[in-house]
């Protein structure tokens, strides 16, 4: 699917990945739900998150986080300044250490708690997403709040392109569970 570049685009992107994830989490195996993701026999899997999540649990709850940050960013932005999208402390060079934060305090969610936290999340980006026009959303510069990109660029990252990023992940971890 290409990148959306309007709001009807953007719903309809995420919708399907959304549910295409929803979908492969009701259909995996025994094997897929009990087996640890394991992806250090694959050298083209070298980015950090490859060896950080270890389960679907942590994937739910990273897609959870980010969208807890966009909401969080949206809830308490000021239209006259900007107002950086990620905590304290981080940036967009140090966000590894973040993810890696976010997975250590998530270690005690169930992953049942965490699909319910996601879906929740899921609904309430949706919500705010409905909010904006395609000009609003598409518009680079439009809030200078968000800076110099569009706020429709940060609703991808954590929407569609996180979703996909998801599935991806469990196809690899299918994919394993096969051999």
């Amino acid at each position: 699917m290409a990148k959306p570049k309007t709001k009807a685009e953007l719903i309809e992107s995420a919708t399907t990945n959304y549910e295409n994830l929803l979908e492969m989490i009701a259909n995996r195996t025994e094997e897929e739900k009990s087996r640890e993701y394991d992806f250090s026999d694959d050298d083209k899997k070298k980015e950090a998150h490859w060896k950080r999540d270890r389960n679907l649990r942590d994937v739910l709850m990273h897609l959870y986080e980010w969208q807890q940050l966009l909401l969080n960013w949206l809830k308490n932005r000021d239209d006259d300044k900007s107002r950086p999208f990620l905590p304290e402390g981080y940036n967009w060079r140090t966000y590894g250490a973040m993810n890696v934060a976010f997975w250590d305090k998530n270690q005690d969610v169930s992953e049942e708690e965490a699909l319910r936290r996601l879906e929740e999340s899921h609904h309430q980006v949706m919500q705010a997403l409905g909010t904006f026009s395609d000009e609003e959303l598409f518009t680079k510069g439009f809030y200078p709040w968000v800076g110099g990109s569009s706020i429709g660029g940060y609703f991808i990252s954590n929407t569609s392109s996180h979703y996909a990023w998801a599935i991806k992940k469990m196809k690899a971890h299918k994919k394993n569970c096969r051999h």
